[in-house]
């Protein structure tokens, strides 16, 4: 997994109107990158609306933010307008930007072991160094979970 003091890994993936993302648009800026399972699920929904509902208080303390998921871009668009995020949700179908953050990993539930999405936030500051990683996150406590350091 990516550690504290790393750099922001290169990517450039979609986001949910089919637009490329890349890690070069957030050069100089504070970053939060949070990852999760699945679009639309009850425990992605209440991180993703607990940020979105937090969105101007983590704006004013300089944050970007975007969050990633292996969804197609469709499932992203939908989860996105139904919710009217107000910040880009990426599909990293190839799994790409999982792998370079060490967030697609081996789970288990319920006796079955498969690989998944581990729920994980990462925050960057200006120059791209990971500052901080939020592994236990509280879906309905995203937002004050970021926050909280900053």
């Amino acid at each position: 997994m990516l550690n504290v003091g790393d750099s922001l890994p290169k990517f450039e993936v979609k986001n949910q109107d089919g637009k490329s993302i890349s890690s070069e648009n957030f050069t100089g800026k504070k970053l939060v990158v949070f990852f999760y399972p699945k679009a639309n699920t009850p425990g992605c929904t209440a991180e993703a609306c607990d940020i979105n509902d937090n969105l101007k208080k983590l704006k004013d303390k300089g944050f970007e933010v975007i969050g990633v998921s292996a969804d197609s871009v469709e499932k992203q668009k939908k989860f996105h307008e139904k919710f009217s995020f107000k910040y880009d949700l990426l599909a990293d179908e190839n799994h790409d930007i999982l792998e370079k953050f060490g967030v697609w990993q081996l789970k288990k539930f319920m006796g079955k072991e498969f690989m998944g999405i581990v729920r994980t936030t990462f925050i960057f500051d200006e120059k791209g160094v990971c500052t901080r990683i939020i592994e236990k996150v509280k879906t309905k406590e995203a937002a004050a979970q970021i926050l909280e350091e900053n």
